[in-house]
């Protein structure tokens, strides 16, 4: 963790980190202060900057998986602990990081009996995964579990709609979340007597780990 003293000045628009720290790997956190702002700038800003946080940093996720092995989402397999739908869900979690522009394929191709984590992803040069250790499946018998992945970078959230054609061909959607920031807050301080008051305004800013 690493923080530093608050010091403020009186004359030059200053923006500064005062904290940050890394939880895990998929999970980081950092502080930061935009000062001095006239009395009401820095709630206009912290809105405005909260929303760009969100909704338009871009970002990279697993966004279809496609097995034809799989009669339909919540169907199980023999050998596999986890449904298909429990398997889907661990694969959105999944965090990437990545220079990709639009979207590239990726697979798992895996033997049990054992676990089945992020490590176990086969992706392109330009696709990095976060945490490897991130659990997919555990295979109790001797089985292959072969998954083919579409990666995609975009912003925002998306939905997935799933039509029955979808499943014909053992390809599954997957609820996309791009955004690398999973959440912002921001706050204010105000100091000053009368017409000089003044305000800071602090910003705390949560990522997934792709976004450092």
């Amino acid at each position: 963790m690493v923080r530093e003293k608050v010091t403020v000045s009186t004359r030059t628009l200053q923006w500064k980190c005062v904290e940050s720290r890394v939880d895990n790997k998929r999970l980081c956190y950092g502080r930061f202060i935009l000062s001095p702002l006239i009395k009401g700038q820095a709630d206009t800003i912290g809105i405005a900057m909260r929303r760009a946080l969100l909704g338009e940093i871009e970002g990279t996720c697993i966004t279809r998986a496609k097995s034809e092995k799989i009669p339909h989402e919540y169907s199980t397999i023999v050998g596999i602990q986890e449904s298909v739908h429990e398997i889907l869900m661990n694969l959105k979690e999944i965090g990437l990081r990545s220079n990709l522009y639009g979207t590239c394929g990726a697979f798992i191709c895996a033997r049990g009996p054992g676990y089945v984590t992020a490590q176990d992803i086969i992706s392109p040069p330009s696709v990095e995964i976060v945490d490897n250790t991130q659990h997919i499946a555990r295979l109790t018998e001797p089985i292959d579990l072969c998954i083919g992945l579409q990666i995609e970078r975009n912003r925002g959230y998306r939905y997935s709609i799933k039509r029955p054609n979808n499943f014909q061909d053992g390809s599954y959607p997957i609820d996309a979340v791009f955004m690398p920031v999973r959440n912002a807050n921001h706050s204010i301080h105000s100091y000053g007597n009368g017409n000089e008051r003044q305000e800071i305004l602090f910003l705390e800013i949560w990522t997934n780990g792709s976004l450092t």
